[in-house]
């Protein structure tokens, strides 16, 4: 399952493109930063103009909501790339992007973009298809928190995680480096408490274990059928 969350690297190598050896750090056009735990990479209303991706590390993007209350959009890994609106116009951050755990970033703009374009024409396609699939994961969560409760929610949300990173061992699934139920909160437009609720509940029915390190699938077909029984609550 993990390897669907690296689909792209198949047939482009955005590691050599975005990170190649020999970058100049003093190049503000195409550069490698080091942020730690907790650091910005940037905020609301900083100029759109460089796309980014995780050679290492997590990130969290996120924007904040008219009573300050913090809105997680996605949480992305190493060998994922963030900022691309700056490639559709966007001229200023209208969300923020944070550092969950020491991260090495490349960045590169988009005019430096635009010329590898004509070096890579796979780049093309590739940017729209993260557009494309990121538009359709808010619509997603936008219909799901509509119609669906807070339980099958967060149910979800831990099967989507399994299908994208998750891996497998021998019966069971491990997905590393879990998120806190915080994150899982504002992800699916929950509570913490309701997330520790559904959580505790699913490894007490022996379907899932969990620490701040991984998550561990005991039963995939179980944890499935949990979203009738949200249906039915």
């Amino acid at each position: 399952m993990a390897e669907q969350s690296l689909w792209y690297l198949e047939n482009i190598d955005l590691l050599n493109i975005f990170c190649p050896k020999k970058v100049d750090n003093d190049n503000p056009d195409h550069f490698t930063r080091d942020f730690n735990k907790g650091d910005y990479i940037y905020v609301p209303d900083d100029k759109s103009h460089l796309v980014f991706f995780i050679n290492s590390g997590r990130v969290k993007i996120g924007s904040y909501g008219d009573s300050g209350k913090e809105v997680t959009k996605s949480i992305l890994q190493e060998g994922e790339v963030f900022g691309e609106l700056a490639m559709v116009g966007q001229e200023k951050r209208s969300d923020f992007a944070e550092a969950l755990e020491p991260t090495s970033i490349c960045g590169i703009t988009v005019s430096q973009m635009r010329s590898l374009f004509r070096d890579h024409t796979k780049l093309n396609l590739f940017f729209l298809r993260i557009l494309g699939s990121r538009i359709l994961d808010m619509e997603d969560r936008l219909e799901s928190m509509v119609f669906k409760d807070s339980r099958t929610r967060v149910v979800e949300y831990i099967l989507k995680l399994v299908e994208k990173r998750g891996e497998r061992v021998g019966y069971e699934y491990v997905v590393r480096k879990f998120i806190t139920h915080q994150d899982i909160a504002n992800l699916t437009a929950t509570s913490r408490q309701t997330v520790t609720t559904v959580l505790n509940e699913l490894k007490s029915k022996n379907l899932i274990s969990f620490n701040r390190k991984r998550l561990l699938i005991r039963d995939l077909d179980a944890l499935e059928k949990e979203l009738s029984v949200s249906h039915r609550s």
